[in-house]
């Protein structure tokens, strides 16, 4: 779904790196000793574990975590300390290998602060932004972007340095804009359940696209690539169990296709009611989304189970026509990031088995490249 820091301590400035399975799942070779990439402490009141994780390209990636960061050029067959401090990472925005912003927390509960970085994250500057607590960026290039809260969107035209407020409809619950005039806004309805609308002229006038009903609200995201949009709406949970329901245009909203109506004994009906292309999503029985890409024709999403102790993906070629679940391997929770409809990377970010893992065919198989050592979880 369903989901954003200072003192530092720079113990290796290696590059501006290129960052950076059961399925069958295989061990890679780790390059640089993963016991000496988290020999020291991690920060806040967790043992290490990753948090997010960015691929600019088949080879260059980072995975971050709870006071560190680290790179690979090599698609993961080795990895180089890039930051260690007391950042708490929770997402990054690379343009390229030198200049990116993260959301990091200076406390495991405490808010994010946005992170700006010219040397690929060997050190970075915290740009202030007032009382804004963000839960997510995106950024276009190096001067504009957008910035979301729980209930608002702003954007930049400065880095971040100032954020504007972008006009949105009440009870707004999540926002994506892919520029100044184009974005959608995902609204709760006490009583109903959700509201998608569109704008064309930058949040002056909107234009409600879909209406799903819900018992429970509890939100959504909304993703978009070209004419294409896909937007996820939250039922209820329980029993480590999750309802939802995804949906998909391929018009920017004229006609829609519910893909996955995923109704659990812990979370009650899926929103929306009709049956979808299929009636489970990734890592079930009962499994969490996690984050959706769209990328290379494919949509993709990441999910987890923590009762089934599995993580994997589903994805569909065909904008939600046809949708396929894909062996899920051991894992507690996740995130992914896939530069084409077959190759990516999964991390498992929960504190118990800590680890990325790549894909070269689409989430068929997957191979571990790098775990945190146990010892030092203990």
């Amino acid at each position: 779904m369903n989901l954003f820091k200072f003192k530092r301590r720079i113990v290796a400035a290696v590059l501006a790196v290129g960052l950076l399975s059961s399925v069958s799942v295989t061990q890679a070779s780790e390059g640089t000793s993963a016991n000496n990439l988290f020999s020291g402490t991690p920060a806040g009141d967790l043992p290490y574990h990753f948090s997010a994780i960015q691929f600019l390209n088949g080879s260059t990636g980072r995975a971050a975590g709870n006071g560190f960061l680290l790179g690979t050029s090599d698609a993961g067959s080795s990895w180089q300390s890039i930051y260690t401090g007391t950042w708490q990472f929770t997402q990054l925005e690379f343009l390229s290998n030198t200049t990116g912003w993260a959301l990091a927390r200076s406390s495991r509960t405490g808010p994010n602060a946005l992170i700006y970085t010219s040397d690929g994250g060997s050190t970075f500057t915290k740009i202030r932004t007032g009382t804004l607590e963000l839960e997510r960026i995106h950024f276009i290039d190096d001067q504009n972007g957008f910035g979301y809260t729980r209930a608002f969107a702003y954007k930049t035209s400065n880095g971040g340095n100032t954020w504007t407020k972008i006009s949105t409809l009440p009870n707004t619950r999540y926002a994506n804009f892919k520029d100044a005039k184009n974005g959608w806004i995902l609204i709760v309805v006490p009583g109903f359940g959700y509201k998608l609308s569109r704008t064309l002229d930058g949040g002056e006038t909107w234009t409600t696209k879909l209406s799903v009903k819900s018992d429970e609200i509890s939100g959504g995201e909304i993703h978009t690539s070209g004419s294409e949009v896909w937007a996820e709406f939250y039922g209820g949970a329980g029993m480590s169990q999750q309802s939802y329901s995804l949906y998909a245009s391929s018009d920017n909203g004229s006609n829609w296709r519910k893909v996955i109506s995923q109704a659990t004994a812990g979370g009650g009906a899926a929103p929306g009611g009709a049956e979808g292309v299929v009636k489970e999503g990734p890592a079930s029985p009962g499994g969490h989304p996690s984050n959706f890409e769209l990328v290379d024709g494919a949509a993709i999403l990441g999910a987890f189970s923590p009762a089934g102790e599995v993580i994997g993906i589903g994805r569909s070629l065909d904008a939600g026509k046809t949708w396929s679940n894909l062996k899920p391997i051991r894992g507690y929770e996740s995130v992914i990031s896939f530069t084409s409809k077959d190759l990516g990377w999964m991390a498992d970010t929960s504190i118990t088995d800590s680890a990325v893992y790549r894909t070269t065919d689409g989430g068929k198989t997957w191979s571990k490249k790098i775990s945190i050592p146990r010892d030092r979880n203990e």
